[in-house]
């Protein structure tokens, strides 16, 4: 399913997720085509094998990965994905709390997919995992939302609205679902795709928003 928006309206212009927007555009579209993706994934991705033997490059590589993708396709939809659920996190963060959140979501993905493949020499990139603790926190925060979706029914395509539980517990069961696909067949680091990384960054949303979000205020 492709989600095109979400029925949340927000009272605060959400700065921080546009922010974040910009510096993935600006980082693919500035840095990596003029540099060439290849080089720049080889420069500034993340191995788990940098952390696991303790190489100077391995925490500045854990961050430097998320601001970076494979292509434009990977770029757009990963963008995508944050414009539309993003806001609503955002909302309920503030915008420095919610950017601090993205980043912890980062870092969390990153280390589970480590976890996964400690001595993987296979560069990770993409915001994917601290996205996915958007979504995660999205899901508790606004499960009974809609979201306009693109849903592919056999061999057809309906626009539809799908409530937000249903949209991402379907997409956080295809991770699952892929990852252990990946594991059982291939390797976790062959698939092409860090779902590992998708589950880690979701559960750490789920959990990590708790601390981030605003707490009400009580007035004499």
């Amino acid at each position: 399913m492709i989600p095109l928006r979400d029925d949340q309206r927000t009272r605060s212009f959400p700065v921080g997720t546009l922010l974040l927007i910009a510096v993935n555009a600006y980082v693919f579209a500035g840095w990596q085509m003029h540099l060439g993706v290849e080089e720049s994934v080889d420069r500034a991705g993340f191995l788990p094998i940098e952390l696991t033997s303790h190489a100077p490059s391995g925490w500045t590589h854990v961050f430097t990965s998320m601001f970076m993708h494979g292509g434009w396709m990977h770029l757009i939809g990963n963008m995508w994905f944050l414009w539309v659920f993003g806001h609503g996190v955002e909302e309920i963060c503030g915008h420095l709390r919610y950017l601090i959140f993205y980043l912890l979501c980062g870092v969390s993905a990153t280390l589970a997919f480590t976890a996964m493949a400690p001595r993987s020499e296979i560069p990770l990139v993409g915001a994917s995992g601290a996205i996915s603790g958007v979504l995660g926190a999205y899901l508790l925060h606004f499960p009974a939302a809609r979201v306009l979706a693109i849903v592919p029914l056999g061999p057809f395509i309906r626009i539809m609205q799908v409530p937000a539980w249903l949209f991402l517990l379907i997409w956080i069961g295809f991770q699952v679902l892929f990852q252990f696909v990946a594991a059982n067949a291939h390797g976790v680091e062959s698939s092409g795709v860090a779902y590992a990384a998708h589950i880690g960054g979701f559960i750490a949303g789920m959990g990590l928003i708790f601390f981030f979000e605003k707490r009400p205020t009580s007035r004499n």
